[in-house]
């Protein structure tokens, strides 16, 4: 009998699984693609940074650059060339 009732628990708490996972697949797909923009964000200022301290081209990694980045992503990282070329700050 206690066999049973373990089989039973654990069928219902995978099918409350499955059915979490599938709710929520919709959102985590937008938090994997903003963590993607993030790193991917992030190596292109490092890149830039290390490459460009050759060339007199750098970008400051601060908390507002990083929310840039993190939102577009390698976009993000031309629009903070762009700003920083007009304003030549």
């Amino acid at each position: 009998m206690a066999a049973l009732q373990t089989t039973g628990i654990i069928v219902i708490v995978a099918i409350l699984v499955l059915v979490l996972l599938i709710i929520l697949r919709k959102p985590m797909k937008i938090v994997f693609k903003l963590i993607l923009n993030v790193v991917i964000g992030f190596l292109a200022l490092l890149a830039i940074n290390y490459i460009g301290a050759f060339i007199g081209i750098t970008v400051a990694v601060n908390w507002i650059n990083a929310v840039i980045v993190g939102v577009l992503g390698v976009p993000g990282v031309a629009l903070i060339l762009l700003l920083k070329w007009i304003f030549v700050v």
